[in-house]
């Protein structure tokens, strides 16, 4: 069932990413935001259909419509994220394979991970060039608290599909890791044994540089200018560029994983 509204764009950006350089935005969930988590740091603001259950929300011919004023795309890569979870689009595969056809640029996609315990989007998935899995906590509580994930969602189910992804992706699996607290060494610790386990290609740590949206504003999807938002926003207070390269310096110690962060 199609929930977008009359003038909604597909398409959004450029956005200057730090971890993507200069990208495109495709949004396949449209103008009402819909997530299976409702994140307290999300830049959409609260989440306003909370599901697990996928559907066609943005048609692949209105996505391929709306690509074509940004021609010739001269953009590092595509991202398909936007209002919510991307895979809970059911034509997820059909937006990927446009994607690449038409732009002929790389395509990621930015995921919370919860629906990869589904085969086939673990096997939709598969046509992107790039992943990149939230990765945000690594005890049921903290992810209970930081995720707010629907009830019947676990963290070990969402690990265990990430490793299932794992085994037979063979593109860029990048895992990305908000840090709004100081972690203890033990947590460190615990996350370095986890990304031991997963070997991704890279680890983005990220801290809440961008203020929430007190209601889901769909602009909160592009580029963040501070003091440019016309609508209440809440900020969160970031962990220190010093705590963020002490913990890249410890995972890359490690393991040797390239770890960034803003």
């Amino acid at each position: 069932m199609l929930h977008n509204k009359r003038f909604f764009n597909s398409i959004y950006g450029p956005v200057k990413s730090w971890r993507f350089g200069q990208s495109l935005g495709i949004d396949p969930i449209g103008a009402v935001s819909t997530c299976s988590f409702n994140c307290v740091y999300c830049q959409l603001g609260e989440i306003e259909c909370q599901t697990t259950t996928r559907q066609i929300f943005i048609s692949t011919e209105q996505i391929q419509q709306d690509l074509q004023p940004f021609a010739p795309w001269d953009v590092e890569i595509v991202t398909v994220s936007g209002s919510g979870e991307p895979t809970l689009a059911q034509n997820l595969a059909d937006i990927l394979t446009v994607a690449k056809t038409i732009t002929a640029k790389p395509v990621a996609v930015l995921t919370n991970g919860s629906l990869l315990t589904d085969p086939n989007v673990r096997a939709e998935l598969t046509i992107a060039d790039r992943v990149a899995v939230k990765l945000d906590a690594i005890a049921p509580n903290s992810f209970q608290r930081i995720n707010r994930p629907l009830e019947d969602l676990e963290l070990g189910q969402l690990w265990a599909g990430l490793w299932q992804f794992r085994q037979h992706y063979s593109g860029i699996l990048s895992i990305q890791t908000m840090v709004l607290s100081t972690w203890s060494d033990q947590q460190q610790a615990d996350y370095i044994t986890l990304m031991q386990r997963l070997l991704p290609d890279e680890i983005q740590l990220n801290t809440s540089t961008r203020p929430k949206p007190i209601r889901h504003e769909l602009d909160a999807r592009g580029n963040h200018t501070p003091g440019s938002r016309p609508y209440p926003i809440r900020s969160l207070k970031p962990v220190s560029v010093e705590k963020l390269q002490i913990f890249r310096d410890r995972i890359q110690a490690a393991i040797g994983i390239p770890t960034r962060y803003p």
